[in-house]
């Protein structure tokens, strides 16, 4: 069960940030005309790249958006994070802890940009555990889903793809981790079970608690 490195989602997975993005994402189209909820944009864009965003805003509202909007809405985006709202999904600090407690190689494959990544990385000091091994959508050819991502980050651990375990919350992610070969645990945070399930996930779970024992590692804290 132990594997040659574990490579973690970042938004739902260690941070709690989805509801943060896409609530700027849906003030944002509101305000250009496209009405749209908290839970809407949830439903639409989460794990989605801003890349793969833009084509599907633009048909919606049937004109172009303006050629800065990537960077307009990750401004507005961060803004919200540095008004301190953005806090940790439950456990995951520990859970990172536990792996990087068995010597595991670890890295985040993440779908938001560099920008957000770093953001994120210097609010919660724990991301130091990572040692570097931050990969978003801008560091690859394709973003989630498809299956660059991991298979970069698994090539940054010194690992094989296969031998490697993703920690997912999103169809897309789930999706990009069983396309790099991987083992991929789901997450069952926001998504369905049933839907990661459906994406190929070989596990799903509702507990950063319950992360160690899928890995094959001890608790933080267990006696060794």
């Amino acid at each position: 069960m132990r594997p040659a490195a574990v490579l973690f989602d970042c938004d739902g997975v260690l941070v709690d940030s989805e509801a943060v993005a896409n609530g700027a994402i849906a003030d944002d189209l509101t305000e250009r005309g496209w009405p749209m909820s908290l839970d809407a944009a949830k439903l639409a864009f989460m794990g989605t790249a801003l890349p793969d965003m833009v084509p599907r805003i633009e048909s919606h509202l049937g004109q172009k958006l303006p050629p800065d909007w990537p960077q307009s809405i990750v401004a507005r985006i961060i803004a919200r994070y540095d008004a301190g709202v953005l806090t940790l999904i439950p456990g995951a600090q520990e859970a990172v802890e536990a792996v990087a407690a068995a010597g595991l190689p670890m890295a985040v494959a993440s779908n938001s940009g560099r920008q957000e990544l770093r953001n994120k990385a210097g609010i919660f000091p724990f991301f130091s555990r990572f040692e570097g091994r931050l990969l978003c959508f801008e560091d690859v050819e394709r973003p989630k889903p498809h299956p660059d991502l991991y298979l970069a980050a698994a090539r940054l651990c010194g690992a094989d793809p296969r031998d490697c375990v993703v920690i997912e919350d999103s169809v897309t992610g789930a999706r990009a981790g069983v396309a790099a070969g991987c083992r991929v645990l789901g997450f069952a945070h926001e998504t369905p079970a049933v839907d990661l399930l459906e994406a190929g996930v070989a596990e799903v779970f509702t507990s950063h608690a319950a992360l160690p024992g899928l890995l094959g590692i001890a608790p933080v804290g267990a006696a060794r």
